[in-house]
């Protein structure tokens, strides 16, 4: 259980966070030309979605967006996890340049996690990442590309990501762990 402490992004700033992310996208890439967007589920795959309406809005071109399951590919999995893989990538991800996108990042063993489901599925020509919240505490040496907020943390904290597809609003919270 968890008591929410402080929003640290409200609707607007989280929108703001948003385009901010897709128009760094489409600098570092140069257009959107050979580019998807995977979200990671459940979260990462709305804001992949949103990421993908900034960036056609600005480069007139619709940018495809799949969902990732990573569950069969976690470190901690128990049971038969690799029967079950919700993923729905509809276009192939050979030689496109990918983008993962996550709500939060933290240890770094989802992205990994992700990178692998990512390459079970070919190879593409790059891997980024983009975050909404980057909240430190790396297991991994993983680091984002595109970060809508760094928000330093400490290890008694979440944080938590509220998206209107999913809870009814958009915020971020940090709470502490109760």
């Amino acid at each position: 259980m968890s008591t929410e402490k402080n929003r640290v992004l409200d609707e607007q700033a989280l929108g703001r966070a948003v385009a901010r992310i897709g128009y760094e996208i489409i600098e570092r890439n140069h257009g959107a030309e050979e580019l998807v967007l995977i979200g990671v589920r459940t979260r990462g795959v709305f804001l992949a979605r949103r990421i993908a309406e900034r960036i056609g809005q600005v480069e007139g071109m619709q940018v495809p967006v799949g969902e990732l399951d990573i569950t069969p590919f976690r470190d901690d999995r128990t049971g038969d996890a690799a029967a079950d893989d919700f993923s729905k990538i509809l276009f192939p991800v050979k030689g496109r340049r990918v983008v993962l996108v996550d709500d939060v990042l933290h240890t770094g063993r989802t992205v990994r996690a992700a990178i692998d489901a990512l390459m079970a599925r070919g190879r593409p020509q790059c891997i980024q990442l983009a975050a909404l919240v980057d909240r430190g505490h790396r297991e991994l040496p993983i680091r984002p590309d595109f970060v809508g907020k760094n928000l330093p943390t400490s290890n008694e904290e979440t944080v938590q990501v509220h998206l209107r597809e999913c809870d009814g609003e958009d915020y971020v919270a940090i709470c502490q762990n109760d």
